[in-house]
């Protein structure tokens, strides 16, 4: 189903057979040979065991040869991974940053998806940042994973070669709602995918939502993933729910110590930009990341105007 939608299919998925095929044989070879010894030497028709005092061929044979399958196998997976180190002069750059539980993608002319586009066979580097704990960024239809650590940027690259939509996810567990942390690589010939680009740059310069701060709140907290954790109907998932929290009291821990606040502007930017100084009860302190280094005073602010209409 996935030949060859990347330029790493080849080398992984053969390091990957040969592997599973020395493995089968030895299953199967290892399991004919305990059945025969079970019937070959059970005790009617072998009563008085037979003692063998060693056999120095037959130490050489297994030895040799699975020395020679483990060297075999090592050069497949160096074969298969040595490219992936170094990605081409020319490639795309973009950056994936991981949070949780969302994934934003951003161009060189400063556009950010949740959705990676990339154009068909065109080589693209990916730097790998996370905001928060261990992610791990997977492609499987492109056999590419690598992990994301907090405070240490990682890095990966692919030429997709196979236009389509593919699955990209995190598998490494990132906590309660890991499950969430999904969405996909669009491929898109080169021609469509520039077509795309210039679109996305001339509504990031002028944004359709620009006279709309409310428009343009709800799209940051999507774009934000702020989504993953809470929700704008009053269902209860990770964090507080959005929906009739302007306006109103809230109770929250502050220094170990209860107390009652007003849901005000100061109160809804004090907790994007220093999420742990009043945990909401009931919630677990920690889980929320600040977002002061991604979202300005202006972008607060039109999110609590979008705050505004949940009641």
């Amino acid at each position: 189903m996935y030949s060859e939608t990347s330029n790493f299919v080849n080398a992984t998925d053969n390091a990957f057979f040969f592997i599973i095929g020395v493995s089968v044989i030895f299953l199967l070879g290892i399991t004919g040979t305990l059945i025969y010894f079970i019937f070959r030497y059970n005790k009617k028709r072998n009563p008085v065991a037979t003692q063998i005092h060693g056999s120095n061929t037959l130490e050489v044979v297994w030895t040799v040869i699975p020395t020679i399958l483990v060297i075999i196998m090592f050069f497949y997976g160096w074969a298969g991974y040595s490219p992936m180190r170094k990605a081409p002069e020319d490639a795309m750059k973009i950056t994936a940053t991981a949070r949780m539980w969302s994934w934003s993608f951003e161009y060189p002319n400063g556009i950010k998806t949740d959705t990676l586009y990339v154009p068909l066979d065109k080589p693209v580097a990916l730097a790998l940042n996370s905001l928060d704990v261990i992610h791990s960024f997977y492609i499987p239809a492109f056999r590419v994973k690598e992990d994301m650590v907090p405070g240490r940027g990682n890095k990966t690259w692919f030429i997709a070669q196979k236009e389509g939509a593919y699955e990209l996810f995190c598998t490494e567990y990132c906590g309660l709602s890991h499950s969430y942390m999904f969405t996909e690589v669009k491929v898109l010939p080169q021609k469509d995918f520039d077509a795309w680009y210039a679109m996305m740059a001339d509504t990031t310069r002028k944004p359709a939502e620009s006279g709309n701060p409310v428009a343009e709140g709800k799209r940051l907290v999507e774009k934000n993933g702020c989504v993953a954790c809470h929700s704008a109907d009053g269902t209860k998932i990770v964090g507080p729910t959005f929906k009739g929290v302007y306006g109103h009291k809230v109770l929250v821990e502050t220094d170990g110590k209860e107390r009652e606040v007003l849901a005000d502007d100061e109160y809804i930017k004090r907790s994007i930009y220093d999420p742990n100084a009043d945990v909401v009860k009931g919630f677990a302190k920690g889980v929320m990341v600040s977002y002061k280094s991604q979202l300005s005073d202006e972008d607060v602010s039109k999110i609590i105007e979008y705050l505004k209409t949940l009641q």
